[in-house]
């Protein structure tokens, strides 16, 4: 079943020329990118994207680091697709995720109050669609 997911590369993974890197690794794994665009985020965008996570210590943290550059956003189709990039993309810890995802080769802890973990990857078809709206 053919499936569409929203993929974000963050601003850690824009300043550090990672992108096509990224994108690489995607199409790579046989996924196509149906929309791509590079983009500042607005507060609004970044409100409703973490709307669930609104009044949690990190929220604030993410929110501005979010806002600290650009970011490129993609819509990615393909089987499965929202499992298979979440597996590509690694653990949300960069430390502890696998050797051959996005944040087990590229990713790492920089000691900083919010975690820097180079992309955002839909976690289910009802996000996807709510995401992807926001974003295109």
């Amino acid at each position: 079943m053919s499936e569409r997911t929203l993929v974000l590369i963050k601003p850690d993974g824009v300043d550090r020329g990672l992108t096509g890197e990224i994108l690489r690794r995607v199409e790579a794994k046989g996924y196509r990118i149906a929309e791509l665009k590079q983009l500042s985020a607005s507060e609004d965008q970044l409100a409703a994207h973490y709307a669930e996570h609104q009044g949690k210590p990190f929220y604030q943290p993410l929110v501005d680091f979010m806002l600290s550059g650009p970011v490129v956003a993609a819509v990615v189709e393909g089987d499965e697709v929202i499992k298979g990039f979440r597996s590509l993309a690694g653990q949300t810890d960069p430390t502890v995720a696998a050797p051959g995802t996005i944040r087990g080769d590229l990713g790492r802890d920089w000691g900083e109050k919010v975690q820097k973990n180079l992309v955002h990857g839909s976690d289910s078809v009802e996000s996807a669609e709510r995401e992807i709206s926001i974003w295109f």
